[in-house]
């Protein structure tokens, strides 16, 4: 690591900082509104996103700095382990396909903004749309913190701080400085934000890993060497474990762990709230069916991404926090100026998503708790006053998570927020497709999931603590697997079996407040939502 501060790499940074920010405030203005006082407007950017600006809307929502840095740093670390996050996201777009087109439709129909406004509205059931609400939010705390931890492994790389000698407040000073410059643009363009500056943020992402694909190897004496180095560091014996470090190619023995973790991931990917939030701003469902199309061009960069985990091996860095692994090979590979393009890709790659993060648990913070149970009469313009105040406190919130809390602590419950959304399948995606299962037996089969998989992930080791490891033994397999995929199954027998006894017993179910051709509407057909008054939009259920 390079002593003091990198100051040409630190002005490339806040160059490309200085950039975003104008075009975050300058978003306010792009594509507005008459009215702009509605969540419609604020949290989905009046669902008038075309092709090209939902993919970078969705490519800077689902590929954060967290996937930047974490997922070569899992390569660096474990070896071809960390590549489950490849098929995973190869995997999940064929999924997607089926059910994010019948969401938009149901949603744009109806006025929708968040996926519990669609289960209430299907299902009839407050309970069960405030089981989903809070599940999500509690999904995107941690996550929106880890974008910050990617900020800060930047600034850390860089020099910026004061070192580990400096007091906390000189130390997280420009972290506190880039929180607030989000926390402003957010508040003041609501999606559009994120929307523009998401074309900057892959665009130098794109450029970043095929310079860095490219120039490293060179510099490192090709990819044969780079393996070959890999290959002898994961041999080396872990003195914690007594076990080779890692692999190059996965073992026999993890094969159930990496296919259950690759599909537990892919179907939980599009369900997290940030990423449907994206999805309902976009103008039509051709365009999201376009966009499952396309999407995959992301899955060739990832793969590309994942490899910087052997080049930063065969480079020689060592970190302690191998958060910092990609980071440091960056400083160490690459000439200052585009050094600094990088950071600049990281750093804006986790003001993107943190923005999107925080409006999407503002949005059902919103309209499935405080409309639902606190305030049912607000208007649209308080629900947006609302959504942009519970926006800022989610961002605090992450904020303090990071400069209170052990990182480890922040990636071990953001895998915990896996587990814990894949528990919504069964009532979002399901409900989609059929209004069969009772609505008390999803919130039975979501509570058996979610206790089923906290207890079991906090009974699990993880790589760096005691406690929320991500896979365990499979019961009556005995093959070690994704923990979210068992509880997952766990929840749809308990919806199968609970769904049968209700209706044997004949339970009133709530009531269906869609019809079948609301699942095939697009944007123009008679009755969708761009026809209906804002306040329409606004109501509980869809009315």
């Amino acid at each position: 690591m390079k002593d003091g501060v990198n100051g040409v790499a630190l002005a490339v940074f806040l160059f490309f900082f200085v950039v975003v920010t104008v075009m975050g405030f300058l978003a306010a203005r792009w594509r507005r509104a008459e009215n702009s006082d509605n969540l419609d407007e604020w949290g989905l950017g009046g669902r008038s996103f075309g092709t090209w600006v939902t993919w970078f809307l969705l490519g800077g929502d689902l590929y954060t700095a967290y996937t930047f840095v974490a997922v070569p740093a899992a390569i660096y670390a474990a070896g071809a382990a960390g590549f489950f996050a490849v098929p995973y996201t190869i995997i999940t777009y064929p999924l997607v396909f089926t059910f994010l087109p019948r969401l938009w439709s149901v949603a744009h129909k109806h006025g929708y903004v968040t996926s519990s406004d669609f289960v209430r509205g299907r299902f009839g059931s407050r309970g069960l749309s405030l089981a989903l609400a809070v599940t999500g939010i509690l999904a995107t705390m941690p996550y929106i913190a880890l974008q910050l931890v990617g900020i800060q492994a930047v600034l850390d790389v860089m020099g910026v701080g004061g070192g580990e000698n400096a007091n906390w407040f000189v130390k997280d000073l420009p972290l506190l400085i880039a929180f607030g410059v989000l926390a402003a643009y957010t508040y003041s363009a609501g999606l559009r934000a994120p929307a523009l500056i998401a074309f900057v943020k892959d665009a130098l992402i794109y450029i970043v890993i095929i310079v860095a694909i490219i120039y490293i190897p060179i510099k490192l004496g090709g990819f044969e060497h780079i393996f070959s180095k890999a290959g002898e560091a994961f041999a080396t014996e872990n003195p914690a474990t007594g076990k080779p470090r890692g692999s190059l190619i996965p073992g026999a023995e993890t094969q159930w762990a990496y296919a259950t973790l690759a599909l537990g991931s892919a179907m939980a990917l599009f369900l997290y709230p940030h990423s449907v939030t994206a999805v309902l701003s976009s103008r039509s469902r051709n365009v999201i069916r376009r966009n499952t199309t396309i999407l995959p061009l992301y899955s060739l960069m990832l793969g590309l991404l994942a490899m910087l985990g052997f080049m930063a091996i065969a480079a020689g860095v060592k970190v302690k926090n191998g958060q910092l692994a990609i980071p440091q090979l960056f400083e160490d590979m690459f000439p200052d100026w585009f050094t600094g393009v990088a950071f600049a890709a990281i750093g804006i790659g986790a003001l993107v998503p943190a923005a999107i993060m925080s409006i999407a648990a503002a949005n059902l913070f919103t309209r499935n708790i405080y409309k639902d149970f606190l305030k049912p009469d607000a208007s649209p313009e308080h629900e947006a006053k609302v959504s942009k105040l519970a926006s800022l406190l989610v961002k605090v919130g992450a904020l303090v998570f990071v400069l209170t809390m052990d990182k480890t602590v922040a990636i071990n419950f953001q895998l915990l927020g896996g587990i814990w959304i894949l528990q919504t399948v069964p009532a979002l995606v399901g409900g989609l497709f059929t209004r069969w299962p009772h609505r008390w037996a999803l919130l039975a089969g979501w509570a058996a999931g979610m206790a089923y998989g906290t207890w079991r992930a906090y009974a699990t080791p993880s790589a760096t603590q005691d406690h929320f490891g991500n896979t365990n033994l499979i019961p009556f397999i005995g093959e070690k697997g994704y923990i979210g995929l068992t509880a997952f199954i766990l929840n749809v027998i308990v919806v199968i079996v609970a769904t049968v006894v209700l209706k044997a017993l004949k339970v009133p179910d709530g009531e269906d407040r869609t019809r079948p051709s609301d699942y095939t509407a697009d944007a123009g057909d008679p009755g969708v939502r761009a026809d209906l008054p804002p306040a329409t939009a606004g109501a509980p259920g869809g009315h």
